[in-house]
């Protein structure tokens, strides 16, 4: 055995066994928590579920260290994006309302509930959100009611609470219509300082982008040549100029560079049934993972654009069921998770 190394090789895949069927999924960016996720139920009452877990490296394993009651599948869920590890450890969740969670073991506690319509039960719900990286006191929602919210909060640097009191606030600085129907989804564009722009999609089939500094009128970057309805939109995390959408049952992902609005600069259509999720690299500006009902996780390098991109560089083909979600760890390149089914893995790529 001389000369041999006989230290144990990493595993390149880990997984998690929910007690219930995942939907919404993130990685936590803290530095002293390295391989943290959120995970999020889909069970078709009011009683859900959020759990964080966390993978042991020495045992190889994920186990529970949180799990709360969430009223309906949570239809997304973000944590803090604070990399350095200084802000308070939250992690917010959208469904009927926007609520952000203080996270902690065993015990994670609601900070706060933010509903915009204050006059009313009502509420009209939640499809998405985004964190803003530059700004962690803004988070900007999307509703089926066509308008999006941008969202101030307060965070107070309590030390030692007394009484129990929460140390978030939030209020609303802007809402405006966004859309002629439902919008699905919304993002912060890295560009200009990362504050200001922000894209959405919806039911109307189109991309809009937003300046915050100039909320009279908004850009058409692209409208879905079918009118179908678009559901998720991603910006490339290392070049704000491209962003990627993918359509309602379509297993095609759109690549638009906002610099030429209207006309995709790349179509990635390697997937054999409808798209789910897409997520760029958090270290390269060419690399984008799709995933879909096909089973399959697809890397692909956009670098030759506008040429046609033929075939994705990677395939993960082993998933055991539909991957409804896909997220590219935003601290940890060399990482991405998934959710099929009731399983959650992350993958090294």
């Amino acid at each position: 055995m001389s000369g041999m190394n006989m230290a144990p090789k990493r595993k390149e895949i880990y997984k998690y066994e929910a007690p219930w069927t995942l939907y919404s999924m993130n990685w936590s960016v803290r530095p002293d928590k390295r391989f943290r996720l959120a995970i999020g139920s889909f069970v078709e009452e009011y009683n859900n579920k959020v759990q964080i877990v966390s993978l042991d490296e020495d045992s190889a394993e994920f186990s529970a260290k949180s799990t709360f009651d969430h009223p309906y599948p949570t239809t997304k869920i973000m944590w803090i994006p604070d990399s350095k590890g200084n802000l308070p450890d939250l992690l917010a969740t959208s469904g009927d309302y926007l609520r952000i969670w203080k996270a902690g073991e065993p015990e994670t506690r609601l900070e706060c509930l933010l509903n915009n319509n204050k006059n009313s039960d009502f509420c009209a719900p939640l499809t998405s959100f985004d964190w803003n990286e530059v700004e962690v006191n803004l988070i900007g929602t999307s509703s089926i009611d066509t308008t999006c919210t941008i969202w101030g909060l307060e965070t107070g640097q309590v030390i030692g609470r007394v009484g129990g009191t929460n140390c978030v606030s939030g209020h609303v600085k802007t809402q405006l219509i966004a859309h002629d129907k439902e919008v699905y989804d919304i993002a912060f564009s890295r560009a200009g300082g990362g504050r200001d722009m922000f894209a959405s999609v919806g039911a109307d089939g189109s991309v809009r982008m937003f300046d915050l500094r100039h909320l009279e009128h908004s850009t058409i970057i692209y409208e879905d040549p079918q009118h179908r309805p678009l559901l998720r939109l991603a910006w490339n995390r290392q070049d704000p100029s491209y962003l990627a959408t993918i359509s309602v049952d379509s297993s095609e992902v759109v690549i638009l560079d906002v610099r030429v609005p209207c006309t995709p600069v790349a179509r990635l259509s390697n997937h054999r049934a409808c798209v789910n999720g897409i997520a760029w690299a958090p270290h390269s500006s060419c690399h984008i993972c799709t995933a879909g009902d096909d089973h399959q996780a697809l890397i692909w390098d956009i670098q030759q654009m506008p040429r046609a991109i033929e075939d994705p560089i990677l395939a993960y083909t082993a998933a055991e069921g539909e991957i409804n979600q896909i997220q590219w760890g935003a601290t940890q390149p060399d990482w991405i998770a998934i959710c099929y089914n009731r399983s959650l893995e992350i993958l090294r790529v």
